[in-house]
């Protein structure tokens, strides 16, 4: 058989088995596009939102009863729920202020004005860069460069003012064309604040001011000097000291600090990492006796209670142990309790379920109070006697109940969620995975989904759903009818998978700063190993047909995916990337890759790698995209086209921060249909 015939023999065998998987046909999409409908509503007593009645032991909640939102009312004295005529929420009201500060923009703190909690007819204000009360000038040093902040507040006894000056620094802008505005033919330019990494940042000082002498108190900065931020100071109940926090820039410091009205400043709690102090994990609970802070912190390895003198430091670690604190509720001081979730104490189960606990401030009596096996929320009565409970998993559907929240019996069943009808639908669950990442011991968890036409006789390439990075876990825990974007992907003949790997949060803090100055990793190392364990386990998964795609930091790990692991993934598809992290916003940029801009920006950006690309790429920005500046994306195209590769670009008019809205799910869809199932998508007209 000669080579004209060959090749011919075996494309016909590749059409003919083509037909026999029929992946990616128009069948498969039309029920793709109608997954959300087919689905939706389908769950009878669910989408439970409890809400304790202020000062009672009541609750009212909604319930879905399968038609429609009802109303209920819970009696926690007397057992009882009764139906309520119409929705008790009440009405929000409405308080025009003008143009919303968007959330990028650094207040200038000058729009002010606090009154005297001792006299009524007292008020303080800012002009002119300094302070005033009523009618006369309190402070006479304030200059452009170095003005009072009237963003302040009085002593509980009147006699002074705390706020802080303030060194503004240049602001940081980028603009954004609105190609096709509603309201005219031509483009709008459109100007935001955004601070990026490296930018010069307001320097704050606390100041306190005597309200009858405008003397001015001002510390020295020493301990509170290569500012990231300065908290604003707030009083302590004596009338003679402040409490702020200091946030170091880097984010390897972080202090509480105390100033008297001498301007002595002192430390009550500090905070230290070689890599970085996760500032957004802290609690501070200033108890009423004015003596003790309750405190959480990562420094053990997992975030835990403290408890705190101010005159002493630190009295005791309060919890302990291979878990992870996520919140505290509430402090009982008269009861020396305290109430707060918590995720990984239970070991038999998935590590990132939330559960609530009690503990003494005296680290004693640690008690469970939502035992059940599930991703718990919880809504506690004004005096902590009750609880209203509801928990889940992605493949058990919800029950809430009323329990005691002294020792977490459940008092009464309220409801016990249906989903007869959604099975009934051809509805399944996704399946919980767990597997060893790069390490080869520490497990990751994660899910899959499958068609609900599954074949375990068919191959099926795998699509991987990817938000990576510290701040969060990313993975669905609670259950869910419908998970966007990934049911759709599967009905067209894929298996789609979503999992928290290393980087990631609420595990132990060394699993999270794999991270630190590394973001381009995403704990893609351990994505690979999962899947690879998966495709050993299930042999319809096709790991050598392997696909991937993100929105916003996972837009930067999809494509972060084909740089550096192409040998593994093999498209991407990535939306509304933070490409290089020299052009992201500074909060999360600097948390994680440090100050001053170093190297480390250049090895991680997606632009300066972009020559790596040897799969297939759809790139998609929304062109008013506010959170993601989308030049990352056209710097990323730059780049691509300089090095001669070939991709595709989606751009949205008039959208902002997006997965790609309607049109781009459409072209996602038919990007992995061409590219992992090899098949030419149907034509768009046919699925309307």
């Amino acid at each position: 058989m000669n080579r004209k015939k060959i090749v011919l023999s075996l494309l016909s065998f590749s059409l003919i088995s083509s037909s026999l998987w029929a992946q990616g046909t128009l069948a498969d999409y039309q029920r793709a596009f109608n997954i959300r409908s087919q689905y939706s509503g389908k769950t009878k007593n669910t989408n439970v939102r409890a809400h304790a009645i202020d000062d009672t032991h009541r609750f009212w909640y909604s319930v879905f009863d399968g038609e429609k939102e009802v109303f209920k009312e819970v009696d926690a004295d007397k057992l009882t729920v009764t139906a309520l005529p119409g929705d008790p929420t009440p009405p929000r009201r409405w308080h025009p202020h003008g143009p919303q500060r968007h959330w990028m923009e650094v207040p200038d703190e000058k729009d002010g004005r606090q009154t005297s909690p001792t006299d009524s007819t007292l008020s303080i204000y800012h002009r002119d860069n300094n302070l005033w009360v009523n009618d006369r000038q309190l402070t006479t040093n304030g200059t452009p460069d170095y003005y009072y902040s009237s963003w302040g507040s009085f002593s509980p006894d009147g006699r002074y003012y705390a706020t802080v000056r303030i060194v503004p620094a240049p602001k940081h802008y980028v603009y954004y064309i609105e190609s096709s505005p509603k309201d005219r033919l031509e483009p709008v330019l459109h100007k935001q604040e955004y601070a990026k990494p490296g930018d010069s940042l307001n320097y704050r000082v606390p100041v306190i001011v005597d309200v009858a002498t405008g003397h001015v108190t001002e510390p020295s900065t020493e301990l509170f000097q290569h500012q990231y931020q300065v908290s604003a100071p707030r009083w302590d109940k004596n009338s003679q000291t402040v409490t702020f926090e200091y946030n170091e820039r880097g984010h390897k410091v972080f202090r509480v600090l105390e100033m008297n009205l001498a301007g002595q400043v002192r430390t009550l709690i500090e905070e230290r990492n070689d890599k970085y102090v996760n500032y957004t994990r802290q609690q501070r609970h200033d108890l009423s006796d004015g003596q003790r802070i309750v405190w959480t912190s990562e420094r053990d390895g997992r975030n835990h209670i403290y408890l705190y003198s101010r005159q002493k430091g630190l009295i005791r670690q309060v919890t302990r142990g291979e878990y992870y604190v996520r919140d505290i509720q509430h402090i009982d001081e008269q009861k020396g309790l305290v109430y707060f979730s918590a995720c990984g104490m239970n070991k038999q189960e998935d590590p990132y379920l939330i559960h609530y606990y009690r503990i003494g401030l005296n680290g004693k009596g640690l008690t469970c109070l939502t035992p059940e096996e599930g991703n718990h929320s919880v809504v506690y009565s004004s005096d902590m006697k009750y609880l209203v409970d509801t928990w889940s998993t992605v493949t058990t559907p919800p029950v809430s109940v009323l329990r005691s929240a002294d020792s977490g019996k459940v008092l009464l069943t309220l409801e016990s969620s249906d989903i007869s009808a959604l099975t009934a639908a051809g509805w399944r669950a996704p399946e919980v995975f767990v597997a060893p990442g790069r390490d080869g011991v520490t497990p990751m968890w994660g899910i899959i989904i499958r068609p609900s036409n599954f074949d375990p006789s068919r191959k099926y390439p795998v699509i991987e759903y990817i938000y990576s990075g510290p701040g969060d876990q990313y993975v669905p825990k609670s259950f869910r009818e419908w998970h966007w974007g990934m049911a759709e992907l599967a009905e067209l003949g894929f298996i789609v998978v979503q999992l928290d790997a290393m980087t990631t949060s609420f595990r132990t803090r060394q699993f999270e700063e794999v991270c630190y100055k590394n973001l381009k990793d995403a704990g893609l190392p351990d994505r690979i190993e999962w899947i690879k364990a998966a495709a050993r386990q299930y042999p319809y998964i096709d790991a050598d047909r392997v696909g991937i795609y993100g929105c916003s930091a996972g837009g930067q790990n999809a494509l972060s995916a084909v740089l550096f692991h192409g040998d593994f993934y093999k498209a991407a598809y990535a939306a509304c990337g933070c490409h290089d992290n020299r052009m992201d916003k500074i909060w999360w940029n600097e948390q994680w890759m440090s100050y001053p801009v170093d190297s480390s920006y250049v090895a991680c950006s997606n632009v300066e790698n972009a020559w790596r690309l040897e799969r297939p790429l759809m790139l998609v920005v929304g062109e008013m995209d506010d959170n993601v500046d989308p030049a990352s994306t056209m710097q990323v195209v730059n780049a691509l086209e300089k090095a001669g590769k070939d991709f595709e670009l989606v751009v949205i008019p008039g959208a902002h921060h997006t997965m790609g809205e309607a049109y781009g799910d459409h072209k996602r869809m038919d990007f992995f249909v061409r590219h992992l199932l090899g098949v030419e998508p149907p034509k768009w007209n046919l699925l309307k």
